[in-house]
């Protein structure tokens, strides 16, 4: 005797060896043998033998004409073998029992399962949606099939050119132009970025990188509604001095400048003077939900997204040749030792003489013509005065940095700046800690110090840079960085609090402390009723966790870039060798551009060791760089690799570096003691 039967949704044949009680010993055609409950059997047969049925079976179950079927099948609950005498004219032979079931099973759009061997006609209005659904769906396969061969031709139809940026960074995997991009790729064997750069999709590496950054921040677009420009009060007093800035040629959100004046009394007076967009700008108001929404600039070589509308900037930007509403910081110095006697801040008008820029004194401003008074150049008295000044703070910095038990600053790294014009780029060796960089870094440490300390004085809260001082145990989490709402030391910097206020118009943080510095400056005592933030504000701990947020993504982004134009300066310059320094293990630097690779297999060499490399390729897309080994020279230079030997590891985020050694927009690397702060026109 034979069976036919069902077994985990498939339908299989046998032989029957043996019969115990309602089970059945069947062996397979295969030769396998098979436990069968009798519950499971279908069909008990004589002839043909079962590999014969199975296969006449299943060209019955072909032929079922399933329309048919299923107006014979009526609406009652049926078994199979009753309707195949209905189906077939005369009680159906094993083989037509067997291909009715194999065909109501493959039939469920047509037919309910409701048991072994038993159905119930679908009723006729899900019968025909399911149809339509399938009809859909086949037509569908013939799109998708035609999307399909126009990509692997190198075309991008044309219902996926508005969708890219959806298609490659947030899909919806369900779609046919989904669907039809993977297919593509895969029998391309390639990557979906590499496939919609070769149909056009996105236009460059470049477009690639930049339109995966603004989908994920800015996917409204980065540009800026229609706002009316604020005004500071009219009643502002103009300053008596003539102030200066220092930043890069690039720079156009100029927030600091600076003054100096002989008192008749032999001492110092020196102006730090802030672009204060606090003064027009109020919280909630609609250029603060701009500047919220977006928390800072973002900078990238060659280009940048301002975190302000630029008729804002434009109207608070300390400009050359304008009087500018300005929060200034003034301190009395003594000259004998640069010792500040005192300090007094105030809202004003300040007039702008000079935008210096570091591309046209950094060869004449040095360490050399600064002592000897060698050179001629704009502010020369003002500029020897401020650097002797800049000396005084960061050896008083250096001191309390060792109280915290830390190591002096490495300032002898190199950082670069990068230069983009119609997809060239230059990139611009400069040393860390040059005059003008230490004067502007040390100026602004001590107005964020001292105007952190005025907050917490006057019980006004305020956002603050904390590392150290109780925030973890173990050199890893005594070194990280925190944003805090109250005053904390920074032990990197050697401060005992310092809060971001000197970029107003660049961080969304420096905007909020200088509302509440005004409130202190304008207010005194009565500070912590008007300020607009008050202790313990929901608001603020709001704003300094959307604000970690933000700037870390933008970090990545402009470290990506930075890469992305390293990679492009290779071809452009066609380097096919050049010399790299190792930083640790197998983990290199480039020496030319701040590239920094991994070469797996490298022999073991000494940290700081000088190597040189063959470039063998180097990918845009997913920004690697593959180099051989050529030979191991001798030790690095010193200012090429900064050690942090407390931390042991390389140096080669900044750790060890002043905040805002660099005010340039676009520069690399150059600026953060505490935590890997974005490049120099971050700052």
């Amino acid at each position: 005797m034979n069976v036919f039967f069902e077994e985990s949704g498939d339908f299989k044949v046998g032989s029957v060896l043996s019969q115990a009680g309602e089970a059945y010993q069947v062996e397979l055609s295969s030769g396998k043998r098979s436990k069968v409950k009798a519950k499971d059997v279908l069909l008990q047969f004589e002839k043909p033998d079962p590999a014969s049925l199975l296969e006449a079976a299943k060209g019955i179950a072909a032929d079922v004409d399933l329309e048919f079927l299923w107006e014979v099948a009526g609406q009652e609950e049926f078994g199979f073998a009753e309707l195949g005498a209905e189906y077939f004219g005369h009680a159906p032979l094993p083989a037509e029992a067997a291909g009715l079931v194999l065909a109501l099973h493959n039939a469920p759009i047509y037919f309910y399962k409701k048991g072994r061997g038993r159905y119930k006609a679908a009723p006729e209005q899900s019968l025909r949606a399911a149809q339509a659904g399938i009809e859909k769906k086949k037509q569908q396969a013939i799109i998708q099939a035609g999307y399909v061969e126009e990509l692997k031709a190198g075309t991008l139809p044309a219902a996926m050119q508005t969708m890219v940026h959806q298609l490659l960074f947030k899909p919806d995997r369900n779609t046919i132009e989904y669907k039809a991009m993977e297919t593509a790729a895969s029998e391309l064997q390639t990557s979906a970025p590499r496939l919609m750069l070769k149909a056009g999709g996105i236009a460059s590496p470049k477009e690639l990188h930049m339109g995966r950054f603004l989908f994920e921040n800015f996917p409204r677009g980065a540009g800026f509604p229609a706002v009316p420009v604020p005004s500071a009060p009219a009643n502002l007093p103009t300053a008596n001095v003539a102030a200066f800035s220092i930043d890069d040629v690039t720079t156009t959100e100029i927030d600091d400048a600076f003054s100096v004046e002989h008192l008749e009394d032999g001492k110092v007076r020196v102006g730090i003077h802030i672009a204060a967009p606090g003064l027009a700008i109020k919280p909630d108001d609609e250029i603060d939900k701009i500047a919220r929404s977006r928390m800072s600039t973002v900078y990238m070589p060659g280009d940048k997204i301002t975190m302000l509308p630029d008729e804002v900037v434009n109207a608070f930007t300390l400009a050359e040749g304008t009087t500018c509403p300005a929060l200034s910081l003034y301190a009395t110095l003594d000259p004998a030792d640069w010792s500040t006697v005192s300090t007094v801040t105030r809202a004003e008008l300040v007039p702008i003489k000079n935008n210096l820029r570091h591309n046209d004194l950094d060869a004449l401003v040095n360490e050399e013509t600064l002592e000897s008074g060698a050179g001629e150049y704009p502010h020369k008295a003002e500029l020897a005065l401020l650097w002797k000044w800049a000396l005084k703070l960061e050896a008083g910095r250096m001191a309390k940095r060792e109280a915290f038990g830390l190591k002096p600053e490495q300032a002898n790294r190199v950082d670069f700046n990068f230069y983009v014009e119609d997809d060239v780029v230059s990139i611009v060796r400069r040393k860390r800690g040059a005059p003008l960089d230490k004067i502007v870094a040390e100026l602004m440490i001590f107005a964020n110090s001292t105007w952190g300390k005025l907050l917490h004085d006057s019980g006004v809260p305020g956002i603050y840079r904390s590392q150290g001082a109780g925030s973890g145990a173990g050199w890893a989490a005594k070194m990280q960085v925190r944003m805090v709402t109250h005053a904390a030391p920074h032990q990197g910097l050697g401060v005992d609090q310092y809060a971001w206020s000197t970029s107003p118009l660049r961080r969304y943080t420096d905007l909020v402390n200088q509302w509440q510095i005004i409130a202190c400056a304008e207010h005194g005592v009565t500070a912590p009723l008007v300020a607009p933030f008050k202790p313990r504000d929901a608001t603020l701990f709001s704003i300094v966790s959307a604000f970690d947020a933000a700037y870390s993504a933008y970090n990545d982004f402009q470290q990506t870039m930075e890469r992305y134009w390293c990679l492009r300066w290779l071809g452009q310059e066609q380097v096919k060798q050049t010399e790299a320094v190792v930083l640790k293990e197998d983990v290199l630097r480039l020496n030319d551009v701040p590239l920094v690779i991994r070469l797996p297999g490298m022999p073991p060499v000494a940290r700081g060791a000088q190597v040189k490399l063959d470039i063998v390729r180097w990918d845009e897309v997913d920004l690697s760089l593959e180099a051989r080994l050529l030979e191991v020279a001798q030790a690095a230079p010193s200012e090429e690799l900064a050690f942090d030997e407390e931390e042991g590891d390389v140096a080669d985020t900044g750790e060890a570096a002043v905040e805002e050694v660099v005010e340039a927009e676009g520069a690399v690397a150059a600026v953060s003691t505490d935590d890997a702060t974005p490049a120099a026109g971050a700052q």
